[in-house]
């Protein structure tokens, strides 16, 4: 199934949930999929989500916790 430019990695939902509960998921996709800081060697672009809450940077091999969505979550 093909997803559109418009609703990004939301439309395989096709025409189900509503709209606004589309954009949000599409948004906070882009987020978590986008580049990230490793805490711990401080590059960029490197570390990807394992699992919810878990973290993984590829270059130095760490493995951290941190949010369900993004690495570091703001107080």
């Amino acid at each position: 199934m093909g997803r559109t430019k418009k609703v990004k990695t939301a439309g395989r939902f096709g025409a189900r949930y509503g709209a606004t509960i589309r954009k949000k998921v599409a948004e906070i996709e882009a987020m978590m999929r986008g580049p990230h800081k490793c805490p711990y060697c401080y590059s960029v672009g490197k570390v990807k989500r394992k699992a919810v809450g878990i973290w993984y940077c590829r270059k130095c091999k760490a493995i951290f916790s941190g949010g369900a969505y993004v690495p570091r979550t703001g107080l």
